[in-house]
């Protein structure tokens, strides 16, 4: 009965069509969960999001796993884990790409997962990285170890969304660095952030974790920015 007052007051909602949740649905409705636009680059040496560090940078293996698309459901699943600390969609979804990526050679190689970072004091603005519940879901299922503090953001910077390719670019190679001592050498990195527009952070990203001796780097993102 108290369960189903409590429903009643506070119904939960599908976080990516905010529909009501049936009893037997969590978190995304069975709906949102048949229409997820799923890219299946795992499956693909050449893919939509291993052609933008094409003659850039060297890449093991780079995959997204959903496209996203302007008010779709993944551009809801993230805003609502980005900016209303709905850390469950990263649990979620970190636990279901897992299973794809376990099959993948190069990711059985993989030495540490690496979140793109925040900056302290975004960190302390917005609470959370948003990309930290994915990559514990990622490093529980594929049994890797996670690392947030080998790669960091070396100054604040505001939003780079309105800003044009070659200005990101600019901006984001000059953000991040690495703390690293001879442990790390001769590692293999899975960089993981939450969507992939542009690719000049992570381009900045992959660079600094490149500076370690003997180093290898591959990506993951939750989403793909169709443009």
């Amino acid at each position: 009965m108290l369960k189903y007052l409590i429903n009643l007051l506070f119904p939960k909602l599908c976080l990516g069509c905010n529909a009501l949740l049936l009893n037997n649905e969590k978190i995304i409705c069975s709906e949102c969960n048949h229409n997820l636009p799923i890219t299946n680059h795992h499956l693909l040496e050449s893919n939509d999001t291993t052609k933008k560090f094409y003659g850039i940078i060297p890449i093991e293996f780079s995959a997204s796993m959903l496209y996203f698309h302007h008010k779709g459901i993944v551009q809801n699943l993230i805003h609502n884990l980005k900016y209303k600390n709905h850390q469950e969609v990263g649990s979620l979804l970190g636990k279901w790409y897992a299973k794809d990526l376990e099959s993948v050679s190069q990711i059985q190689t993989v030495s540490e997962i690496i979140p793109v970072p925040l900056h302290k004091k975004r960190l302390e603005e917005r609470g959370y990285n948003q990309i930290t519940t994915f990559c514990d879901a990622l490093s529980n299922e594929l049994k890797i170890p996670y690392n947030p503090n080998l790669l960091y953001r070396s100054r604040y910077s505001k939003t780079q969304t309105k800003k044009d390719k070659e200005n990101r670019k600019d901006i984001a190679n000059s953000l991040f660095d690495v703390n690293f001592t001879e442990a790390d050498h001769n590692k293999h990195f899975l960089l993981v952030d939450d969507v992939m527009t542009s690719g000049a952070t992570l381009e900045a990203c992959a660079k600094a974790l490149l500076k370690i001796p003997n180093s290898k780097v591959s990506i993951v993102t939750i989403a793909y920015t169709l443009s």
